[in-house]
């Protein structure tokens, strides 16, 4: 099976597009993100499937991009902010090593940049920002094997420690070191809290 190494959840700006490829390098995995996905199947920008199509049909593709990476994809996926939204993306996630990158409202207005085309930040970006965090947060928080705090922080640091907690969990569930509670050693079991 070709079970996925880790998959980066959080909001926009929480670093993921950063710290996934310097994680992937650090296992020796491929990076995906499942933006990407989506715009390859659709052949233009997310920004341009949200105005021209609209966010159901976006959503629709993201479903479809996130159930296959999961399925397929062996390294370190990437989830666009919305994905954890769908109910069966929630299901989906179920069992995986998901790791939750949680960053702060001003951590994330600074490195999303409002000033950059996000479409579910059109209108008043501050505002919305605030209301996708409200809403989305708990649905990080309780989908997540680890969290990593990223504000203040270098992505290479943060890389560092997923990387040390995934190998360390990852052999506390083959046998080979004193695992603690809460470790992964049954994937398939409840989630821990990292």
């Amino acid at each position: 099976m070709n079970r996925p190494v880790a998959v980066l959840i959080g909001p926009p700006g929480a670093g993921k597009s950063t710290v996934g490829p310097l994680l992937a390098a650090l296992l020796g995995a491929e990076f995906i993100e499942t933006d990407q996905m989506v715009e390859g199947t659709a052949g233009k920008p997310v920004s341009d499937i949200f105005i021209a199509d609209g966010e159901p049909a976006f959503r629709d593709l993201e479903r479809t991009a996130v159930a296959e990476a999961l399925r397929q994809h062996p390294g370190i996926i990437s989830l666009g902010g919305g994905a954890v939204m769908d109910p069966r993306t929630r299901q989906r996630l179920a069992g995986h090593r998901v790791v939750y990158l949680r960053t702060g409202f001003a951590a994330a207005v600074h490195r999303v940049g409002l000033d950059t085309p996000r479409p579910l930040l059109l209108g008043n970006p501050r505002g919305r920002m605030r209301e996708l965090l409200a809403e989305r947060l708990p649905v990080y928080e309780s989908l997540a094997r680890i969290t990593v705090v990223t504000d203040d922080r270098d992505p290479q640091e943060i890389a560092d420690e997923i990387a040390a907690a995934i190998t360390a969990r990852i052999a506390a569930a083959a046998g080979e070191g004193a695992g603690t509670e809460g470790d992964w050693a049954g994937e398939e079991d409840e989630h821990g809290t990292g």
